[in-house]
């Protein structure tokens, strides 16, 4: 399929002392898969605003544990059309949005395998990310409108280790909404947490059906995984899914961004993250609660795993005093346009 190669956005993870991988367990389509999980690189930011390739020594992996699970394909995308809710001054995000490719880099093939990195600062300032990949011109995302104290929270689920319902009645005693990345063994395993999810006004997004490394596939087994979650979601609830894709374990290429971007959905990568993931070396309630207000910043779009008992034990206290301290925590149907954000640091860069 002959596609246009566009340019795609700029994300992030964050942790505590070094970061590694964040992931959700996922399911196969037709018998146990074994899922090879690439790398998530965090490196620590002295200088806000400096980009650099990441090192060898801050690449970590983490194998996951084979689930199984079915979807009927579809070629139905999602139909809601994402636009911002709210006016957003696109001069002053532009102005406090750190440094990041307007343009990919003529070294990037198309099929090149990418796993999204972030560097973390302890300014509380929006962290630089990836820096060879323009991806704004995919609709993806790592920050939103970083000129306000507005925050994205987003959880991803690939199996349910008995925490969700409690994060959901935390999340509606605070008044806050989030987003979901469900898999389809997710959906089909927990249906009622799926349905109350949508009752009580949360984005529920893609996060494909297997949970493989997009970058390896074809472009029609990318539509397949995507497809599928969606067809599985819409079965349960009947409508479509939030037309928002996470790429499992944050791996990517021109290719995967160019065909989600295709398919209608936006990417969304993450800018603020920690160590959460691994559910027998959980941090604690106090590292939970420091890795979120810590390194906070405008414009954050957090990543948190609802299999996590230490995110759970923290989460009120993490909204409370976020809230406090003036954030506002808004839907990913807000997130800025992407092209309009390019245009605008377009603009100031030949200012």
């Amino acid at each position: 399929m002959t596609q246009t190669i566009l340019a795609a956005i700029v994300g992030m993870c964050l942790g505590t002392s070094q970061l590694s991988a964040f992931v959700s367990l996922p399911g196969g389509p037709s018998g146990p898969l074994t899922v090879d999980l690439a790398p998530y690189v965090v490196q620590e930011e002295k200088e806000p605003g400096t980009p650099a390739a990441p090192k060898e020594e801050d690449v970590c992996s983490l194998p996951l544990a084979p689930q199984t699970g079915s979807a009927e394909n579809t070629e139905a995308n999602p139909s809601t059309e994402v636009t911002a809710t709210e006016e957003i001054d696109y001069a002053a995000l532009a102005a406090s949005f750190p440094s990041t490719p307007l343009s990919t880099s003529s070294l990037v093939g198309l099929d090149d395998s990418k796993s999204w990195w972030f560097r973390r600062n302890t300014t509380k300032t929006p962290p630089t990310a990836q820096n060879d990949i323009c991806i704004f011109d995919y609709n993806a995302y790592y920050l939103g409108d970083t000129s306000e104290k507005i925050i994205y929270l987003t959880f991803d689920e690939g199996y349910e280790n008995g925490y969700t319902a409690q994060i959901l009645d935390i999340l509606k005693a605070n008044d806050v909404k989030a987003a979901f990345f469900v898999t389809v063994p997710y959906i089909e395993q927990e249906p009622e947490l799926v349905k109350r999810m949508v009752e009580e006004g949360h984005v529920v997004g893609n996060h494909s059906d297997t949970h493989p490394n997009m970058s390896t596939l074809s472009e029609a087994d990318m539509a397949q995984e995507i497809n599928n979650c969606n067809a599985a979601f819409e079965a349960l609830t009947g409508r479509p899914i939030d037309p928002f894709f996470r790429p499992p374990a944050g791996e990517y290429s021109i290719r995967s961004l160019t065909q989600t971007n295709l398919m209608g959905y936006q990417t969304i990568f993450w800018s603020l993250a920690y160590q959460d993931w691994d559910v027998n070396n959980q941090p604690g309630k106090d590292a939970a609660y420091h890795s979120a207000v810590d390194y906070v910043h405008n414009g954050a779009i957090v990543l948190l795993h609802a299999v996590s008992q230490s995110n759970t034990e923290a989460l009120d206290d993490v909204l409370k005093t976020l809230k406090a301290e003036g954030y506002q925590f808004k839907s990913l149907y807000d997130l800025p346009d992407a092209q309009q954000m390019l245009e605008a640091l377009q603009q100031q860069q030949a200012q």
